[in-house]
């Protein structure tokens, strides 16, 4: 059974005899023990009063807040009689305020391995803003839920900096949060005082069920690790006139549209997506009615994605091609999504979602797999060697 950062300061509490003074913790729901225990008591039973902030990424602590720019207010937690600051409020750095009531801060979030998650640009402006303010971190690492082998998109470009692409990254990148927040000190210059507490028994090979781990939703639409194996590309479908299956039990699976013929559109494209080389998916014909978000209460004609070989299975040049197809196949009835989005009231968002407009491009004119293999590849070798640097495990 693999330990995280968390179960491994709770056998053996020397690992953070660094940490001196007032503390204040990064953390949402999915940071638990091994045993569902909360971080926050954990660290309240390691820690006692020098325990004295919490921090909440998108989503809230309680990660009951929905997509985009739905923001988390700060409150005072009445449990646990601490003050909690949303990093997705009216800030998404912590203050100079808030983090004059601390002297160390240790981050524990669970991510999902995708660029456009949130979660890992909150962790990287927390090292910015405590470098900055001379507050060193404590990073207690978490698995990536889709191992940390595989490296899938092209890597963002600054043009299309948003809060999904801060800086440049593939879409599914292979790191963990203590391999990111390395990356981000070497690479990206954060002078930050950096101490990580690894996992043990993580293996690169791992997917999130390799691990034995309790599997706790790190965001309200994200369910099971089902929802990780598509996410890196039906992800992109919030960019467009599509459901992407929000206000439904299977977001990121379910793709519709009320007017979707859907099986004509599976023959087409399973046959389309065979001739190029995607394997390891089916598409199964449903029907969904969105309860909120895109066609709330509207029935819509869908497909599901569903992956059945994940070690064959490409989810961005599958969500590209399907996207390649139904601009075609729905004609007037799809459209790209106006801003804003993620804060940004100027770009496309299934650009930013890309962190390129070169995809979008590629599908509105008819690209060809040399293409798309062209956009994925561009920057992806000096990427890798950099990479490597930093690798943990």
């Amino acid at each position: 059974m693999v330990s995280t950062g968390l179960d491994n300061i709770q056998q053996n509490p020397r690992l953070l005899r660094h940490i001196e003074g007032r503390v204040g913790y990064l953390c949402h729901s999915a940071s638990i023990d091994a045993q569902l225990q909360a971080g926050i008591d954990v660290l309240k039973s390691l820690l006692g009063d020098r325990l004295r902030v919490l921090f909440s990424p998108q989503h809230g602590l309680a990660t009951d807040a929905q997509d985009n720019m739905i923001e988390s207010p700060h409150f005072f937690h009445p449990h646990y009689l601490l003050p909690v600051y949303s990093l997705y409020a009216d800030t998404r750095t912590p203050t100079p305020a808030m983090l004059s009531e601390i002297d160390h801060l240790i981050i524990d979030l669970q991510d999902n391995g995708t660029r456009v998650y949130t979660y890992v640009w909150t962790m990287v402006l927390a090292l910015e803003a405590c470098s900055q303010a001379g507050i060193p971190v404590t990073l207690l690492d978490r698995p990536n839920p889709l191992g940390g082998e595989r490296i899938e998109g092209n890597l963002s470009t600054p043009e299309f900096r948003s809060f999904i692409g801060w800086q440049a990254l593939p879409m599914r990148h292979g790191m963990t949060m203590g391999e990111m927040a390395r990356y981000a000190c070497e690479y990206w210059h954060i002078p930050a005082s950096l101490h990580i507490v690894p996992m043990s028994g993580w293996q690169r090979s791992f997917y999130f069920d390799h691990t034995r781990l309790p599997w706790v939703q790190p965001s309200p639409n994200f369910p099971s690790l089902d929802t990780a194996l598509v996410y890196p590309g039906t992800v992109l479908f919030e960019g467009t006139s599509l459901s992407e299956g929000r206000g439904t039990v299977r977001p990121f699976e379910l793709i519709g549209h009320p007017q979707l013929a859907v099986f004509s559109f599976i023959q087409q494209a399973e046959a389309r997506l065979h001739q190029e080389g995607i394997k390891g998916f089916a598409l199964r014909p449903a029907v969904f009615t969105p309860t909120f978000d895109k066609f709330c209460d509207q029935s819509c004609q869908a497909f599901q994605l569903h992956v059945t070989h994940r070690h064959e299975f490409s989810a961005w040049r599958c969500a590209q091609w399907l996207l390649h197809l139904l601009y075609r196949h729905l004609g007037p009835h799809f459209s790209w999504r106006q801003p804003p989005f993620e804060y940004v009231y100027d770009r496309l968002p299934i650009d930013l979602l890309n962190g390129s407009n070169t995809p979008r491009q590629w599908i509105e004119q008819q690209g060809d797999a040399p293409a798309l293999a062209a956009i994925e590849q561009e920057g992806l070798a000096q990427f890798l060697a950099q990479r490597e640097s930093v690798l943990l495990y």
